[in-house]
C-alpha cells in the first residue's frame, strides 16, 4: 500500500514535468526554428499553424486532466451510511451480509471511498475514474496522445534541420538512438541535441500508450462494460451501443470533443445491473 501512495505521488508528479518539457521545447525551440523559411506567407507560415495547434491540444489535454482530478467519482459510502475502511470493504465484497454487494461498486482504499461505475485507479491522475469523469479522462488520452504526436513530428522536423539527416528511411528512427548515444559520448553530439533525441522517444511511448488505452477504453463502453466488471467476471445487461456512448459522452459529445467541459449529460443508471 505505501508503494501505490507513493506512485499516486509520483506518476502526476513525472507527468506534470512531461508537460512542462514539452511545452518549453515546442515554445522556445521548435516553433522559433520554424520562422526561419521567409518564404512563406507571414498569417498562415507552418510556425503559426502548428502553434495554434498545439496550443489546441495542450489545452484540452490539461484541462481534460483537471476536470478528471474534480470530477471525483461520488461516494456512495457516504450516502449509504456504511462506514469507513474495513468495513466498507467487507460490505463490498459480500462477507459482511451476503449478497448485498452492489455489481460495479467498488471501495478504493487509495481514495478511500465507494464508487459507482468502477472503471479503475489512475494513478497519473492520483483518482478513480467512474461515472462523472469517464469522459474526461478518455478525452485526456486523446488529446495527450495527440499532442504527443504532435511534438515527436515537430521534434523530428528539428532534428533533421539541425543535424542534416532525412527521416525517409524508416530504419531512421529506430536506428537514431544508438548512433546518438555513441556520438554523444563521443563529443560529436551536443547535450541539449541529445536530450531532444531522447525527448522523441519518450512522446512516441506515452503516444502509443494513451492512444491504446483511450481505443480500449472505447471498445468498453461501446459493450457497455468497465474494466472492473471484466475483471471481476460480471455479466452486463446487453444493450444498444448508441446508448451506451450516450451514457458516457452525453447528447452535447461534439461540445466536449472541442472545449474541455464536465460531463453534464451523463446517465449512468445507479439500479442493479441483470
Amino acid at each position: 500500500m505505501l508503494v501505490l501512495r507513493l506512485l499516486n505521488v509520483v506518476a502526476p508528479a513525472y507527468f506534470l514535468c512531461i508537460s512542462l518539457v514539452t511545452f518549453v521545447l515546442q515554445i522556445f525551440v521548435f516553433i522559433p526554428s520554424m520562422f526561419r523559411d521567409l518564404s512563406t506567407n507571414p498569417l498562415f507560415s507552418p510556425a503559426l499553424l502548428h502553434g495554434a495547434l498545439f496550443l489546441f491540444l495542450s489545452a484540452n489535454a490539461l484541462g481534460n486532466y483537471v476536470l478528471v482530478i474534480q470530477s471525483s467519482p461520488e461516494d456512495l459510502g457516504k450516502d449509504l451510511n456504511l462506514g469507513k475502511g474495513a468495513e466498507v470493504a467487507d460490505w463490498l465484497d459480500g462477507s459482511r451480509s451476503p449478497g448485498s454487494a452492489l455489481p460495479s461498486t467498488h471501495f478504493c482504499r487509495l481514495c478511500a471511498r465507494v464508487t459507482q461505475r468502477h472503471d479503475h485507479h489512475c494513478f497519473f491522475t492520483g483518482n478513480c475514474i467512474g461515472s462523472r469523469n469517464m469522459r474526461n479522462f478518455i478525452m485526456f488520452c486523446l488529446y495527450t496522445s495527440l499532442a504527443c504526436l504532435d511534438s515527436l513530428v515537430a521534434g523530428m522536423a528539428y532534428i533533421s534541420a539541425t543535424l542534416s539527416m532525412s527521416f525517409a528511411d524508416p530504419l531512421a528512427f529506430l536506428t537514431l538512438l544508438p548512433h546518438s548515444i555513441s556520438q554523444f559520448f563521443s563529443g560529436a553530439l551536443l547535450s541539449s541535441e541529445m536530450f531532444v533525441i531522447l525527448m522523441l522517444y519518450l512522446w512516441l511511448g506515452i503516444g502509443l500508450a494513451c492512444a491504446g488505452f483511450c481505443c480500449h477504453q472505447m471498445l468498453l463502453i461501446l459493450r457497455g462494460q468497465t474494466r472492473y466488471q471484466v475483471r471481476k467476471g460480471m455479466v452486463v445487461r446487453a444493450r444498444p451501443w448508441r446508448e451506451n456512448l450516450q451514457e458516457v459522452f452525453g447528447k452535447k459529445w461534439l461540445l466536449g470533443l472541442l472545449i474541455p467541459v464536465q460531463n453534464v449529460e451523463s446517465n449512468y443508471p445507479r439500479q442493479k445491473e441483470k
